[in-house]
């Protein structure tokens, strides 16, 4: 079985603090099966698209900066302008490195990345506000480029080729030899897998190339949900999560949850395999959608005011 799915299944049934409520799954399925929640497609407006290698190395780079985009407690949210309009978050990042692409930045190539000091990156994605975690950004970035130059000849393509067309060989490919892509813990004495960054960057090589070349994957069914802060904020607001009376009030005081404390683990692993239940039952209804674009809906959904009405919990670190 795969790891993700089975260490998140094994702490969704044993939770103290976080709950899967199975008729608001039910609920939410009946709602995307009849449309009213529309599923969305792949943006290029803030994504950048080029050759199918450039495209390649650019899902790379963005998903190894992919985490972490809210502020320390008083200091201004993180955002840019893009097209004379403020966004912030994930959005935020792939535009800002779109833009620097476009205007001849070459950070896409290894050698550049290699190279790539804080004040290099500062000056990439600009913006105003505060982003966190910018030292180790640049550490992942440089120690991504040494490996693309040592390991696969410099082309990040050549690393994608080498999971011959399995997105679950490709996640465990990168979580090998990239430790920012080594999203696990441990609950209980136990070791639990998440891999956030490493499934949504296969996932995203499948909608950047349209399931094309270097993003037809035979198993893209078998990735799961990506556990961040945004999802489990939706699926709290949706019914389908429910918090302990405890980390209710931690996370709605927007107090930080320590990386690895059984809170944190939970909320991600219920948040998979509450995912996991609406894909179950959305194909128990006929219709065949897979976790990950369950996944892109819900976080599409997160963007919107109505789904900002309770915090997301905040948790300090590069996963995600």
């Amino acid at each position: 079985m795969w790891e993700v799915i089975e260490t998140s299944k094994k702490i969704a049934e044993t939770s103290s603090y976080v709950f899967i409520d199975k008729k608001a799954t039910v609920s939410l399925s009946e709602k995307i099966f009849n449309g009213s929640i529309p599923m969305p497609s792949w943006d290029r407006y803030y994504h950048f698209s080029g050759s199918d290698e450039d495209t390649v190395s650019y899902i790379l780079v963005l998903d190894s900066l992919n985490f972490c985009f809210w502020p320390k407690s008083g200091e201004k949210k993180w955002e840019i302008t893009y097209d004379s309009k403020p966004i912030s978050g994930y959005y935020a990042m792939a535009a800002s490195l779109k833009r620097a692409i476009q205007s001849g930045v070459k950070f896409i190539e290894p050698e550049y990345l290699i190279e790539l000091s804080l004040d290099s990156l500062k000056n990439i994605v600009g913006g105003e506000g505060h982003l966190q975690l910018m030292e180790e950004r640049v550490k992942i970035l440089n120690h991504l480029g040494r490996l693309l130059v040592r390991n696969f000849h410099g082309k990040a393509y050549k690393l994608v080729e080498k999971a011959r067309g399995s997105a679950l060989d490709l996640t465990r490919l990168l979580a090998d030899k990239l430790p920012s892509f080594r999203d696990t813990a441990r609950y209980n004495g136990k070791k639990v897998f998440f891999y956030k960054r490493a499934q949504i960057c296969a996932a995203d090589l499948y909608g950047a190339l349209g399931g094309r070349k270097w993003g037809n994957f035979i198993d893209i069914d078998k990735l799961t949900a990506f556990a961040d802060y945004k999802l489990p904020q939706v699926l709290r607001q949706l019914g389908v999560l429910h918090y302990e009376p405890s980390l209710a009030y931690i996370v709605d005081r927007q107090t930080p949850i320590v990386s690895g404390a059984a809170q944190e683990i939970e909320i991600r692993a219920n948040t998979i395999w509450a995912v996991e239940l609406i894909k179950q039952e959305l194909h128990r209804m006929g219709k065949q959608v897979r976790a990950f674009e369950i996944d892109w809906l819900l976080w599409n959904l997160g963007q919107g005011g109505d789904f900002k009405k309770k915090p997301y919990h905040r948790t300090l670190t590069i996963f995600y």
